[in-house]
């Protein structure tokens, strides 16, 4: 593939017109080889390349730029509106993996008497537009209905050094799980703008082959809350925990927990000191789960610990049965020869699950049916009602505990002088 094949027509076009004056002017012998030149870099047959020079070269007015005209828009006012609507019940999805489960959720909707034809600008012919949409144009669509949420967090991750040297070492780039049942796990602290006293703690993991997630929250990162939650995890999974990864935190990294593991028979690993990327999977599960839903403010009360658990199994029963994902399943090569990660076809967690054959089939069909039971709809209503809530409870004194660390600072420039600009 040569270099043309990455080069833009405006590019291209660019690259001919500085040749052009030195292809006029230059003999027969110097003209084939500025051809051969302007072939090599744009990629266009000999013919095309002197023709495009010929006409560059000659004397005339420069093509006026004008403004292209807006394409006619392909689908209907009633099913951007539609998809606007389906995009909220679904938790905000970025287009390629809306389109994934578009049916899916259709169906859903349309179950629960959600949606329902010939009501609320909802139709035979709008399910057809929103099942044809693809990915990038459910992006265009929805382009001015994205918000993002300003605030950011604090990492509090201790790193502990006793039984470091007897755990295994899980490295990015290790080969991919190929059975459910290995998750990678962390913690996200919730204490705002100070990691300062006592606050709460969420417990998150995600298996590593089908992407299902469970998260709780606990109290502080005590031994107790830690043990308590990963055994609700082992109960409430609905396949079996083979395998855990940890970073090096002391939550983690302790005879507590590690006793536990052995005696589940779990397999038991961590990352590298300060090596993110080992851990990238739960890392990325921690901004657009834990924080995207449980947002930045500080939670160190009960009655925030409590919204929180009641939060958490919705967003997950969201995640786990109607968020596609991607999956890194090899590597290639590329033109430049850089290697690449390949990626397979969006798939929720649940239809992973299904189709790594781990499940019986009384348990598929409790599984199945209880997907049926779900209304992508009502969870975003609980959802968003448990999200005010959080904020009740946390937003103000969060921000006046900004406001008073920000007031602690000294100033440091009080009585330095700075020497004018001239």
């Amino acid at each position: 593939m040569g270099m043309g094949s990455e080069l833009s027509m405006a590019a291209r076009v660019e690259i001919t017109q500085k040749y052009a004056r030195a292809y006029a002017q230059a003999s027969k012998k110097t003209r084939s080889e500025l051809l051969d030149e302007v072939v090599a870099v744009t990629g266009w047959s000999r013919d095309n390349a002197r023709r495009r020079l010929s006409a560059a070269a000659r004397p005339g007015p420069r093509p006026v730029a004008r403004a292209r005209k807006p394409h006619p828009r392909k689908f209907s006012y009633d099913a951007t509106k539609t998809l606007q609507k389906v995009w909220a019940f679904s938790g905000g999805q970025c287009g390629k993996y809306l389109a994934a489960v578009m049916e899916d959720l259709l169906d859903s909707l349309e179950r629960h008497g959600e949606l329902v034809f010939s009501k609320a600008r909802y139709s035979p012919e709008v399910r057809s537009e929103l099942l044809s949409m693809s990915a990038a144009t459910i992006d265009r669509y929805l382009a001015p209905a994205r918000q993002k949420d300003p605030l950011r967090g604090i990492c509090t991750t201790k790193p502990s050094p006793l039984l470091r040297t007897s755990i295994q070492i899980r490295k990015a780039g290790d080969e991919v799980e190929t059975m459910p049942g290995f998750f990678e796990g962390d913690t996200v602290a919730h204490c705002g703008p100070t990691a300062r006293g006592e606050f709460c703690r969420t417990l998150n993991l995600t298996d590593m082959h089908t992407g299902w997630t469970f998260t709780r929250s606990t109290q502080n990162n005590a031994h107790l809350h830690i043990l308590a939650a990963l055994t609700a995890a082992v109960e409430a999974i609905p396949f079996e925990v083979t395998g855990l990864d940890f970073d090096n935190g002391s939550e983690f990294i302790n005879h507590d927990v590690i006793n536990w593991a052995a005696d589940k028979k779990i397999f038991f690993t961590r990352s590298r000191p300060y090596r993110k990327n080992d851990q990238a999977t739960i890392e990325s599960k921690n901004n657009h789960l834990v924080r995207r839903y449980g947002f930045y403010w500080r939670y160190d009360n009960t009655d925030a610990l409590m919204v929180l658990n009641q939060l958490w199994p919705l967003v997950n029963d969201r995640l786990n049965y109607f968020t596609a994902t991607k999956k890194p399943i090899s590597w290639k090569t590329d033109s430049n020869g850089r290697r690449t990660r390949v990626y397979d076809d969006p798939a929720t967690p649940f239809q992973r699950l299904l189709n790594a054959g781990v499940l019986s089939p009384a348990q598929e069909r409790e599984l199945v049916e209880y997907r049926k039971r779900l209304n992508p709809a009502d969870l975003a209503r609980r959802i968003r009602s448990l999200q005010d809530r959080l904020v009740v409870i946390a937003r103000r004194p969060t921000q006046d505990l900004k406001a008073s660390l920000t007031a602690a600072i000294p100033d440091t420039g009080h009585g330095v002088r700075v020497k004018k600009a001239s």
